[in-house]
Order: structure tokens, then C-alpha cells, then sequence
């Protein structure tokens, strides 16, 4: 150990790092009260933001623990209102940006207990939030909350994290880009017009007699990051909400796509489809949390397996995706884009240098997760159909309203 060498036999993983004396001191930034007492807790009011912690480097973010309440009751959709943003070596850019829900993995502004390696929601009832990106900086770190909520919130955090004697070299800074396309411009017919047996219109939609069905570009993917720079990608989570049926009344069927340095299709990687992306298969209906990959929520039923409100997620902390110049990485909603719902997600990655972390995140009302949908009831819907043929006219069981205009986010 006195040589500063690690032990035969441990490597650099996790566990078997913890033998080595690294040069380093423990530091943690949280909420306690310091006169003593028990108000362990930031105030912040509606409208207001606050520095959680400014810290002074070397060193290096551990660890992140929060959980949110409010004096006058919890906002609604609280964890897309309120927004946590971060900066690097003193940028007034913040290289992070994010809901605070999206941040610690789960969209749709909800709460879920569910485990991955690098997040996690936590009992009670998903409402503890812990991050364990590491987050390097060599003079100044700032983590900063934002209330975009109608009431007043308290904060209870700890940042732990790392100081060292010397500056880092070869350190890459963390970054987040949180998007929404709502809803996304898919090509597809609705549900009730196309079912007539068993995946009709095959041909059409999914080999090519239709020429929207061959995806030869990638240009109208939804795109989880892009970015210029040199870094690597960690990967991310998707959120999706079908809120209405169609063609193959599930939300898959998308290739990933990762273009690296510019290059033009077909990309270095190129996937198979939504569920392959995630690492699972055959449409799941099932939650399952891997350290890696998996599906945090599922909302379907028996009537509409896919409806509504769906997180999946893959991070790539085995296999980090490099790039050097530039990076768009995304994946098709439906096969070829052909389906229309909407989609947000949160990308991690990080580059050579703090930067802000994609484009600013759109306004607190753009940000709101849409109403629940009500159950799809099919046997109204035939009736409807068969009622309009024999009339003559146009059924009424069409897209919601909310499908109708894309609002813009």
C-alpha cells in the first residue's frame, strides 16, 4: 500500500477499489440546522431559487441524497415544476438543467421506488431521491434549486463529495439534457381505422410499399442528446405516454441511433428496436430494474396493453459511448416515426469541458405531464364504427383533442 500501488489481484471496480488508500478528504454539503435544532431544511418560496452548496475544489460529487415537501402541502406535479440546475469552474451556464423528478430518473412528474445503478427512488414510496454520477471539478462547483411551484417548498439534501490535494487532469465535466417532443409528428393511421385483422397492413407500414416506412436518415428520430464537444454518453431514460391508440398499439419498434463526429447513415451504432434498446424483449408488460437497463414504469391493461404513462431506461456505464467532435444520439417513435405520442427524456454524458447542457428547458406549463387518459373502451369504438357505416357518417372516435395540435416544448 506505501507504494501508492493498488493490491494484486483488485482492479478498478467498485468493491474492489476500497483497499486502496486513496489521497482524498470526505466533505458533505446538506440541510441540517446549524443553531442545533431540527429544521433540517431549506426554505425556498414559490418563484425563488437557492444554492444548495458552492464548493471549492479539487475534488469530485459522490453522492447526491434529496427529497422535497412543502409547509402548505406538496405542489402538484412537483417534481416537473421544480427544476435543479448545476455549475462547473465558475460557468454562468449550467452544464445541468433538469426537472428534479427527471433528474433522479422518473418522468411524468411521479414517484416510484425503483433501483438502477446510477438512480434511485426510495421508500417512502419513491419520494427519496439519490444520484451517484460522479461530478469532478477543479475550482468551483454549484448546485443550485429553482421553484417554478404555485406554493413554498423545503429541501432536505446531502452532497457528498470529495476533496484532493492536486488539480485533475483529464477530467470530463458532467452534463444533463433534459427534452420533450409533445407530441412527436408520427405518419401512422389511428388505431380504430386500421385494425380490421390481425397486423394488417404490413406490407404497407413496416416493408417499405409505403416510402415513410423506410427510415433511411434518422433525421425525424426522436433525439435524446446532442451535443458537440469531446466526451461520452451515459445514456438515459425515456418517458413516453400513448395517449391514444394506433397502428401496432404499442410504443416500440424504434431503432436507437448514435451518430458519432458527424458521420451519416447508417450510424456506428444502429438498433433493432425500442425494447432492444432498453434490453429487454417482445413488448414488454412487465417492471423490471436491472443496475443497467430496465422498465421502471409500465401503465397498461387488458384492454390497452401500452396505454398511457411508460419509463424505460439504459445507461451505458459498462460501455460509455465515445465521441470526439460531436454527438446525436436518438431513436425512431414507432417504426420509421410513424407514431404520434409524447416523449421526454433525461441524457447524461459528459465533456472535456463545462458547457450549458443543451438548450434552456422550456417553461414550467410546457414541462406538465398530460391528464391521464380514461380506459379504451373497444367494443364502443365498434359500435361507433359500425353505426358510422351504416349512416354514412364520419364516426366521432377519433384522436383526443390533445393529439390534434402539437404543443410545442
Amino acid at each position: 500500500m506505501g507504494s501508492g500501488r493498488v493490491c494484486a489481484g483488485f482492479g478498478a471496480g467498485v468493491l474492489s477499489g476500497l483497499p486502496r488508500l486513496r489521497d482524498y478528504r470526505s466533505k458533505r454539503a446538506s440541510s441540517f440546522d446549524t443553531t442545533g435544532g431540527n429544521h433540517d431544511w431549506y426554505d425556498i418560496q414559490a418563484g425563488a431559487a437557492r444554492d444548495l452548496a458552492t464548493l471549492d475544489g479539487p475534488g469530485c460529487i459522490k453522492h447526491i441524497w434529496m427529497t422535497i415537501g412543502g409547509p402548505e402541502g406538496e405542489p402538484t406535479f412537483m417534481p416537473r415544476k421544480v427544476v435543479l440546475r448545476m455549475f462547473w469552474e465558475g460557468s454562468r451556464e449550467p452544464s445541468v438543467e433538469c426537472p428534479v423528478g427527471d433528474f433522479f430518473g422518473l418522468g411524468h412528474a411521479l414517484y416510484r421506488n425503483f433501483v438502477s445503478a446510477p438512480l434511485q427512488m426510495s421508500p417512502q414510496e419513491g419520494r427519496a431521491w439519490n444520484s451517484w454520477w460522479p461530478m469532478p471539478f477543479n475550482k468551483k462547483a454549484r448546485i443550485e434549486v429553482v421553484n417554478e411551484s404555485e406554493k413554498p417548498i423545503g429541501v432536505y439534501f446531502y452532497i457528498d463529495y470529495e476533496l484532493y490535494p492536486a488539480r485533475q487532469d483529464d477530467i470530463a465535466y458532467f452534463h444533463v439534457q433534459w427534452r420533450r417532443e409533445n407530441p412527436t409528428q408520427g405518419w401512422g393511421e389511428e388505431y380504430g381505422r386500421i385494425k380490421g385483422g390481425p397486423d394488417g397492413n404490413m406490407d404497407l407500414f413496416w416493408h417499405g410499399k409505403d416510402p415513410r416506412s423506410l427510415n433511411r436518415t434518422g433525421k425525424d428520430n426522436y433525439v435524446f442528446l446532442e451535443a458537440e464537444g469531446d466526451g461520452i454518453w451515459c445514456g438515459a431514460h425515456l418517458d413516453v405516454d400513448v395517449f391514444a391508440r394506433q397502428i401496432n398499439d404499442w410504443y416500440g419498434e424504434g431503432d436507437d441511433m448514435v451518430f458519432i463526429d458527424g458521420e451519416s447513415w447508417p450510424p456506428s451504432l444502429h438498433g433493432t428496436g425500442t425494447e432492444d434498446w432498453f434490453n429487454c424483449a417482445f413488448c414488454p408488460q412487465q417492471e423490471y430494474n436491472a443496475p443497467y437497463h430496465g422498465v421502471i414504469l409500465y401503465n397498461g391493461t387488458k384492454e390497452w396493453p401500452w396505454k398511457g404513462k411508460q419509463t424505460v431506461y439504459r445507461y451505458y456505464i459498462e460501455d460509455p459511448i465515445r465521441f470526439r467532435k460531436s454527438v446525436v444520439a436518438g431513436i425512431e417513435h414507432g417504426h420509421a416515426n410513424k407514431l404520434t405520442n409524447d416523449c421526454s427524456s433525461t441524457a447524461y454524458y459528459y465533456l472535456r469541458h463545462p458547457t450549458r447542457g443543451g438548450t434552456p428547458i422550456p417553461p414550467m406549463e410546457a414541462r406538465l405531464p398530460r391528464p391521464t387518459e380514461p380506459e379504451f373502451d373497444a367494443e364502443r369504438i365498434r359500435r361507433a364504427q359500425a353505426s358510422s357505416a351504416a349512416s354514412g357518417k364520419p364516426s366521432r372516435s377519433k384522436k383526443p383533442a390533445s393529439a390534434k395540435k402539437k404543443r410545442r416544448s
